[in-house]
């Protein structure tokens, strides 16, 4: 089991880099393809007024690492909200809950397996496995109900940490995307700037293209920086509380099983 998780692991680690690296190339194919196309400039190679793709590639290099970020962000985030919604199962999960709470307070064993079993789920796979172990030890005379218990919430933490590893994974991937944004941003931000203060620099009149280049350079990546950011932010925290929330009826639900046992005489 632990061969085939480790390998399992390497081979989602290996997708998340070929993914980013796709991400990559697609920025650059996106920056010197679509926003560098010859419709977006003049004769003089300006970006024709009010033409925002045109602006956006002159924000220079940083461009398309930023539209790699806010890529690999935006498909990460699509296979995080696939899988936390497969995760939940059908139906609403505090429902499930209660069904679950009051089967095991009539002694309801298979009809609570039954409803895991239409529910699915990680919730549902960890509920299943602990009333599957409680429909196995419950009749066994030679335990005492310590053991029971015991054998109980073992049955629970194993089940429930086969399925969390499943939920948290990339989430690392969009909370650093969401942080080195702003930063990537800053980086093309200070390169813009040095180029403007450089145009302004010249002898006799500044030169008035460097200048205006170097500005939109500053304030394109800027831009870019902080949306990408922002919707990875919002994201990470967005997942990270359905991922608490089902953590929580998890734990509310192994504790029902628990309880279910410490009352059966």
């Amino acid at each position: 089991m632990d061969k085939q998780s480790s390998k399992l692991s390497g081979m989602s680690a290996v997708a998340a880099a070929v993914s980013i690296l796709v991400a990559l190339v697609i920025g650059f194919v996106v920056w010197k393809f679509v926003l560098g196309a010859a419709g977006n400039f003049d004769a003089e190679g300006h970006p024709k007024n009010g033409n925002i793709l045109g602006m956006m590639y002159k924000g220079g290099f940083i461009v398309p690492i930023l539209l790699c970020i806010l890529i690999t962000i935006i498909t990460f985030s699509i296979e995080r909200l696939m899988t936390i919604m497969r995760a939940s199962g059908s139906g609403n999960s505090a429902d499930f809950v209660r069904k679950i709470k009051s089967m095991l307070a009539g002694n309801q064993l298979e009809e609570a397996i039954t409803e895991c079993d239409k529910q699915q789920g990680s919730l549902a796979n960890v509920v299943r496995a602990g009333v599957g172990k409680l429909k196995n030890i419950q009749s066994d005379g030679n335990m005492d109900k310590e053991t029971k218990v015991a054998a109980i919430q073992k049955e629970l933490e194993e089940a429930t940490s086969l399925e969390l590893p499943m939920l948290s994974k990339n989430m690392v991937i969009i909370s650093t995307c969401a942080t080195i944004a702003t930063l990537f941003g800053l980086i093309g931000t200070v390169i813009g700037m040095i180029r403007s203060f450089a145009a302004l620099s010249n002898a006799g009149a500044p030169d008035t293209t460097a200048l205006a280049t170097g500005i939109s350079e500053a304030l394109i990546n800027t831009a870019f920086g902080i949306i990408s950011s922002v919707l990875g932010i919002i994201m990470y925290n967005v997942f990270s509380s359905k991922i608490d929330s089902l953590t929580y009826s998890m734990d509310e639900a192994g504790f029902s099983i628990v309880q279910s046992v410490s009352a059966h005489k």
